[in-house]
């Protein structure tokens, strides 16, 4: 890195100012100088009824921890036990919008999918226990958060959709900007398996990662509660089938306000997305994990929710309603 990049020290940095909402830092402790979060004034995301207000990571570090949660390695209703290379990372209590980051290992060393504002010397500690941090990916803008607090403390490159640019608070010589819509991740300079595809939607630049069959998908797909239900027995104990016309997943240009993504987009998410395999999706929070019982059951329940969105919108007569797997 640059060597005018400022070392990680959190007493220079704990006053700084952030986002109560959306948990994004910016790089001042100046009230004045930062009166409103332009991420939270943005129509895909809100300023709560009380209004803007800000708070300072150092107030976080005092009330919060980050806890770790293994990934489950198949669902629920299952004896599935826990997958060690997938590692969800959580602030509890719930701080901003609560996502969580996910810790990827691999071969190459640990890659960071998404980021927490959250970063103290026990979080430190722990990952690097793990074996510590080679890359960070972050999937859109809302999970910006403190991610130069990380890549600093970790000495490792944080990848951002380039796309996506205009919304960073802060520059550092640290942020790569990503313009391939298809990226075999570089982790400690070489190739370990490790997909990083721009699919766009929320975010002109939103991203998914695809490692070992796992596709973590945050906000890029919406996991809905339709997506993680059990139909494995009814209330008598019975096995039946999921019912038909569920989706799994909503396409949204904005969450929080239920604005949904156009069919064009979808049609384009999914001709990068159609190109690959994987057996499991992980969305934004932690429990919103869906598994398949084969190779090709997950994906289908993409393709069988963008179909739902794009025939309830009243788009009969799209392209995307002729698709199939077969």
């Amino acid at each position: 890195m640059a060597s005018e990049e400022p070392v990680y020290d959190p007493s220079r940095t704990g006053s700084w100012l952030i986002c109560s909402t959306c948990g994004t830092q910016f790089p001042t402790s100046d009230a004045q100088a930062v009166k409103t979060c332009f991420i939270c004034d943005d129509p895909r995301q809100f300023t709560p009824p009380t209004g803007q207000s800000f708070t300072t990571l150092d107030a976080v570090r005092s009330s919060h921890r980050n806890v770790f949660y293994p990934l489950p390695s198949g669902p629920a209703t299952s004896s599935a036990g826990q997958d060690p290379d997938f590692v969800s990372i959580v602030t509890e209590p719930k701080f901003a919008i609560g996502q969580r980051a996910v810790l990827v290992k691999t071969p190459n060393g640990n890659v960071l999918w998404d980021c927490v504002t959250l970063l103290d010397e026990e979080t430190i500690e722990r990952i690097t226990g793990l074996g510590g941090l080679k890359a960070i990916v972050i999937s859109h803008p809302h999970y910006y958060s403190a991610h130069l607090e990380w890549a600093r403390a970790f000495q490792c490159p944080v990848y951002l959709a380039d796309e996506d640019r205009e919304w960073t608070t802060q520059s550092s010589s640290y942020q790569s900007f990503i313009t391939e819509a298809e990226l075999d991740l570089p982790v400690a300079g070489e190739s370990a398996g490790v997909r990083v595809l721009k699919l766009g939607g929320h975010f002109p630049g939103s991203l998914v990662l695809l490692y070992k069959g796992r596709l973590l998908v945050a906000d890029t797909l919406i996991t809905t509660p339709a997506g993680l239900g059990s139909w494995e027995a009814n209330a008598l104990g019975e096995a039946r089938e999921r019912p038909k016309g569920l989706n799994s997943y909503g396409f949204m240009w904005s969450i929080p306000n239920m604005i949904p993504l156009p069919p064009a987009e979808m049609e384009r998410m999914w001709a990068i997305l159609n190109k690959y395999s994987f057996v499991s999706s992980h969305g934004a929070f932690v429990k919103t994990d869906i598994f398949g019982k084969d190779g090709s059951e997950v994906k289908r329940r993409v393709l069988e929710s963008m179909q739902i969105q794009i025939r309830n919108m009243g788009y009969g007569d799209h392209a995307m309603l002729k698709e199939s797997l077969d």
